[in-house]
Parts: structure tokens; sequence; C-alpha cells
């Protein structure tokens, strides 16, 4: 069993005073997507969290989609919870694939303490289980096959601390028609006519936290939309909303974006210098698919529109029932945009080759059928990927901070003394939400569950910050994915593209859009920085062994 400290009375007032958790998280929305990041796009129901808590502007995840959420759930580092890569398991401790025996959930944690539990949406921990026959899996992925486990159960949510789940267990879905969708253990064979996949999400945790609410216990819920990864499925009346907006092009729209930010007083231009446009040569007004992109990214935007409108929800629900006042919420993204042309991929794995009614889905590698309905697969690729990261370099999977850097909204009106509407720069990491929580729901994180050690917990509490206080927070962070790796201290980070790729070195205090590289001036520090990456490396099973 867990063992870990409940609060000396679990019923009543003193109950009260612990706040309800709601931990919502976008999947591939990038860093100036939402309006009060400088986007625009429409998020009213964001902005008025924002307007109302506080913004980060130097927070962390771990660049790609399982491993941020390995680390989001455990309070560690992904190698450490079992998932540096994605979700196959090759054997390696750091790379198992799955949430490892050395590990304890959010979950796990908060429902020991006398916490109601549930989650919905995007799982993406596990061990996905496919057919081998590549036919018998496209049947599976086109609705024209039934198997009933999408991996081994006992990883799946309810088996990790969840009370209630909802949701897709696999990383890619149809949103019209989801692929690996669960409710609880078992799989969801039909869904109504009229479903899209982002408005089920939020209404499902609606109706938990009608369901949760009916007694003293607080709540925790983790909210874990699909929206916007691709493929790029949109309703057409929010579309409709952005058909002229992205119609002048890539670099205007970043260099709208990065003016907000400033106006705004997220940035400034001295520490935020616009990094260099991803290949410039490029320019809008020669590029021959301008009807294309720009239907690309407004389908972009109203996918963070419709999830927007549901949060919206969300807050009015906690309202209706009296739980707005002490319910603790935080908006984040997974990891920076998505660069990837997806269409290129074709078929296959997690992408269907027909609709369940046998329709085909078109992949348009060159771009001759718009993007939106369901009968698409598309994404919006590089260019807008890094309008979509503005003011930082690089994307999804990367350590630069485009990869790494996610928006953070959290609001907390009975709870939280910092300036309403203000913003922090004090460095923050998705592994720091176990430690934050722990403290607000009065527990201990368990040295030991079901008989197993558990790893000694790594993040850092962000309580402080809430209550306007300067926290003392991590001294140094590390990142490694696809070879892709960074060591940041308060003055420097230090990043690499990939394996082969030599360390780029930049003063991060200083330039945190890593516009000028400093590795040939300071080789001692490339040398002090490598040393501290290698030891982390060793230490938490991030090198495979040969």
């Amino acid at each position: 069993m867990l063992r870990c400290t409940a609060p000396e009375e679990t019923t009543g007032s003193a109950e009260n005073e612990r706040p309800n958790i709601i931990l919502i998280m976008a999947d591939d929305m990038g860093f100036s997507d939402a309006g009060c990041y400088g986007g625009e796009i429409k998020t009213p129901n964001l902005d008025y969290l924002a307007d109302n808590g506080l913004r980060f502007t130097q927070f962390y995840n771990t660049s790609r989609c399982c491993p941020t959420r390995a680390s989001l759930l455990t309070g560690l580092y992904n190698h450490q919870a079992g998932i540096g890569g994605m979700t196959t398991d090759t054997g390696q401790e750091g790379y198992r694939g799955h949430l490892a025996e050395n590990t304890v959930t959010l979950a796990e944690v908060l429902k020991e303490s006398g916490y109601h539990t549930g989650m919905v949406g995007k799982w993406h921990v596990s061990n996905t289980i496919v057919q081998e026959d590549p036919q018998a899996q496209l049947d599976w992925l086109n609705h024209q096959a039934f198997h009933p486990e999408f991996s081994p159960p006992e990883q799946y949510p309810v088996n990790r601390g969840f009370e209630k789940y909802y949701g897709n267990i696999w990383g890619v879905v149809d949103f019209f028609d989801p692929f690996s969708l669960v409710n609880g253990t078992e799989a969801v064979k039909t869904v109504p006519e009229d479903y899209y996949h982002t408005d089920a999400i939020n209404d499902s945790t609606s109706a938990y936290i009608r369901d949760f609410s009916q007694d003293d216990a607080p709540f925790f819920i983790y909210v874990a939309h699909t929206a916007p990864h691709w493929p790029l499925h949109a309703l057409p009346e929010d579309i409709e909303k952005y058909e002229n907006t992205y119609t002048h092009g890539w670099e205007a729209i970043r260099k709208e974006r990065y003016q907000r930010m400033i106006a705004q007083g997220l940035i400034d231009s001295t520490q935020y210098p616009l990094s260099a446009r991803w290949e410039d040569a490029l320019a809008w007004e020669d590029n021959p698919h301008q009807e294309w992109d720009a239907r690309a990214m407004a389908v972009h935007a109203a996918m963070i529109d419709r999830m927007d409108q549901g949060i919206g929800r969300i807050i009015e629900t906690l309202r209706e029932t009296g739980e707005l006042e002490n319910t603790l919420i935080l908006f984040l993204s997974d990891n920076g945009a998505s660069p990837e042309d997806c269409m290129r991929y074709g078929p296959g794995f997690d992408r269907p080759s027909e609709t369940r009614s046998g329709e085909a889905i078109a992949y348009p590698v060159d771009k001759e059928v718009l993007p939106g309905p369901q009968t698409t697969f598309t994404s919006i690729g590089t260019r807008w990927a890094n309008v979509t990261n503005t003011p930082f370099r690089y994307w999804k999977m990367q350590s630069f901070e485009g990869g790494v850097h996610t928006p953070l909204i959290a609001y907390w009106p009975k709870g939280m003394t910092a300036e309403k509407g203000s913003v922090t720069n004090q460095v923050g990491h998705v592994m720091d939400f176990m430690a934050t929580f722990i403290e607000l729901a009065q527990t201990e994180y368990p040295e030991q569950y079901n008989d197993q050690a558990i790893s000694p917990l790594q993040g850092m509490s962000l309580a402080p910050i809430f209550r306007g206080e300067q926290r003392e927070g991590h001294p140094t962070l590390f990142n490694e994915h696809m070879g892709g790796r960074y060591v940041r201290t308060a003055e420097w980070k230090q990043v690499a593209l990939n394996a082969e790729s030599p360390w780029e070195l930049y003063r991060i205090n200083e330039d945190r859009t890593e516009t000028t590289n400093r590795a040939d001036e300071y080789p001692e520090v490339v040398q002090e920085l490598d040393s501290l990456w290698q030891e982390w490396a060793q230490a938490n099973q991030v090198l495979p062994k040969p």
C-alpha cells in the first residue's frame, strides 16, 4: 500500500480547506497560440484565467508527448519513470514505454490522501498493443475490426490511481471517431454521429465535477486534450472564424505575435530577441500553396478555439457547483508545436486509411485537398510551427526552447495571493506538480507503493510562486529525447539538436531565445556543463547500455 500522511481531518471544514485541482494540458500547442500569450486565436476563457491568475514565462516540459506525461504524472524525470522514448518497451530501464514500477502517480498519492480522482483524454504512457498483420492493424484503426485492449489493462489510468477515466489510450486520434477510446477499462465501440473529441473531453470533465462535488472530499481531475495535435480536424463553424486570419502569411503573423507579447508585458525585446524565422528563404508572397497553408493554420486555430470554449464550460460548472473559489486550475502544453508533415507518413500504426463508413482518407502530400474534415489527415508543418512557438527556435521533440517551453497559467481565487494577472519569470518544470499538489493536499510523497521502492521525488513545489514569493528553484535542469539534450543553470543553457550535434551554449538569463552561441568563447563552461549532463544521464538511466 501507499505509505503517506493524510491530513489530521478529512471531513467537514478542514477537508474543504484543501483545494480541488484541475490540471489541463493541450497537445502540441505553441507557446504563443493563446490570446494571453500573444496569439490572435480567440481564447477568452484562458485569458480569463490568466487575467485573474498567474502566467509563467519559463516553464519547462520534456519536449514530447509521452515523456512529458510521464514526468508530469510522477514528479520524476521521464527516464526515471520509464519513458525516455515513446511507448515501445526496449528492455532498458529508462525506455520501458510505460510508467515503471518505481513510480507513483499524482492520482495514487491524492487518492490515498482523500481526494476523488478522475482523468479524461489522452493517456499515452502505456505500451501499445498492435496487430502483427498491417492490414489487420488498418482494419482496427478504421473501426472495421474490434479488439478490446489497446495496451495492457494493468497500465490503464484506473489502475494507476484514477477512480474514473474516459479517453484515448493511444496518442493520435481522428477527432470525429477516435481510435483507442476507453471508458474505465472497457473499449468504447461506437460514438454518436455528431461526436467531436475535444467537446467530449471537456463535457466529461464537467460531468466528473458534478459527480465529485456531491460530497465534501476535494477532487483532482487531469484533463489531457488531444487538440491541437494533428490531424487537423475542426468543425466548420470554428474554421469559418479564421477564414481570412492567416491569408497574409507566416512572417506577418509571427511579427504581430511578438509585438503583442511585448505589449502584454509577457516578454521584453532585450532578453527575448525574436529569433530568425525558420528557413527564411520562402517568403509568403512566393508560396505556391497560400490557400492551403492559410487554411491549415485556420484549422489549428479552430481546434484551440473549440478547446477554449469547453474550458469555459468547465469554469461555469465549477461556478454552478460552488467549487470555483477553491479550485486550482492549471493549463499548459505538453511540448512546442509540431513541425511534422504527417501527410508523408501515410496510413499505418496509428493513422487510418478509411473512415468507419468506408470513405477514403486523403493524405495530401501535394496539398491538393484542404484540411479540416474527417476525410483528411494533415498538419501545419515547419513554418507555421515556427510561428506558433514565437519567439523561440525549433519545436516539438527538440531541447531548444521552442520544444521544451510551455505556457503555464495558474488560477486559484481562494489560495493564490500573487497579484492577479501578473507574470512570473521564475523557472518551473512539469515534474514540480507532484511536490505542489502534495503540499496543497497536506500529505507526503511515499517511499514505497505496493511493496515497491519508489524513486525519490525530483520536483519542487510551485506553491511559493502562487503566494507571490521567490522560491529556491532547481539549480540545474536537464533533458534528453531522441539524442537531443540540454543542461540549464540560472545563467547558462547548453543544448544539442541530436546525438551527433555539438553542444551550443547560450547565456540564457540574457538570451532566452537562443540567438547567440557562446560555445567557442567559453570552452571551460561547455566542458563543465557537459560533465554535469553526463553525470545526470548516468544517474537517471538516460543512456541505454549497449
